[in-house]
């Protein structure tokens, strides 16, 4: 790898979470050559499978449905058009904590985990990798999930750890985004729906349904990368066991059955970093947008600071 590719890095809670909310963006990024890595935080243990085919998998059953979405996260990954999973402190290390009121487990749950082994693990992942660009959740994980918004604490602490330079490894990340919905896309996506882009037994969206949604004032970059949908559409089909795909390709459920649109646009807020020029909507249309040399500040050598971006078109 050149020391002039741009390096992405999304740090996730579970095996779909890459794909739901940014898997358009990773397929654009490593379609047009950047260094793209994917960290996920758990096994997805606590999931609820959908159908009859892996239901014996579930926790209240074998309570094998971690090691089974190891294969479905690289074949995701694989879609994407990245690397081979990648799990915070090996997989298995943390288990999936499950909603609020999910009793605990034999294994500790990634919320209960000790916040100092868990971000020290994050931050070794951030100093081997030298990121340009990191991206996780909002402050409350997005839709309250528990892992989402711990995924959150942790990764905005080990991107500080990652910076400290007391031993002269240091790496500052020179920007730091938290994917979140749109509201205005979203509704706009959702009153698009027909009844051909959804099975027979879905029920569409009401406004009820939407859950974290920022408003467009808030938003600061966007990925708009249709040429990706397809790449989307087959990872989302990967994680068969949380995720259906709609009959046209235009919607999804998971195992509450309410049709979601698929979005090829992606949308960002930026946490930390300095924003790249921006579009008349007041939006980066690109995360590498305003790096330049020497912008990822102390503690790196000059070896390794941000290159002028090379990318296909």
């Amino acid at each position: 790898m050149s020391d002039r590719t741009p390096r992405l890095l999304f740090v996730h809670a579970h095996p779909d979470d890459e794909t739901l909310t940014t898997g358009a963006t990773i397929a654009h990024y490593a379609a047009r050559g950047a260094d793209v890595h994917v960290v996920t935080c758990t096994l997805g243990e606590e999931g609820e499978v959908i159908g009859d085919r892996w239901a014996q998998l579930a926790v209240d059953h074998a309570d094998q449905l971690g090691g089974y979405r190891i294969g479905e996260l690289a074949a995701a990954l694989q879609a994407l058009g990245v690397g081979p999973p990648q799990f915070l402190g090996g997989a298995g290390r943390w288990r999936d904590s499950g909603m609020e009121g999910t009793p605990a487990r034999r294994q500790q749950r990634f919320t209960d985990a000790d916040a100092a082994e868990t971000v020290a693990a994050l931050t070794a992942v951030i100093r081997r990798l030298r990121p340009h660009v990191v991206v996780s959740y909002d402050p409350h994980g997005g839709y309250g999930h528990p892992d989402h918004v711990h995924t959150h604490r942790v990764t905005t602490a080990a991107v500080a750890a990652a910076a400290d330079d007391a031993a002269g490894q240091g790496w500052t990340t020179p920007k730091f985004y938290w994917t979140v919905t749109a509201a205005s896309a979203s509704r706009a996506a959702r009153r698009a729906l027909q009844d051909a882009d959804r099975l027979p037994h879905w029920t569409l969206p009401g406004e009820g349904d939407a859950v974290g949604e920022f408003p467009d004032e808030r938003i600061d970059a966007v990925i708009e990368a249709a040429e990706c949908r397809a790449a989307k559409v087959a990872a989302m089909a990967a994680h068969a066991t949380q995720v259906v795909v709609g009959p046209t390709g235009r919607a999804f459920a998971l195992s509450n059955n309410v049709a979601q649109p698929i979005l090829d646009s992606e949308y960002y807020v930026l946490a930390a970093g300095n924003a790249g020029p921006r579009d008349a909507r007041g939006w980066e249309t690109d995360l590498l947008a305003g790096l330049e040399p020497g912008a990822a500040g102390q503690g790196v050598s000059s070896a390794d600071q941000v290159p002028d971006v090379e990318l296909k078109a």
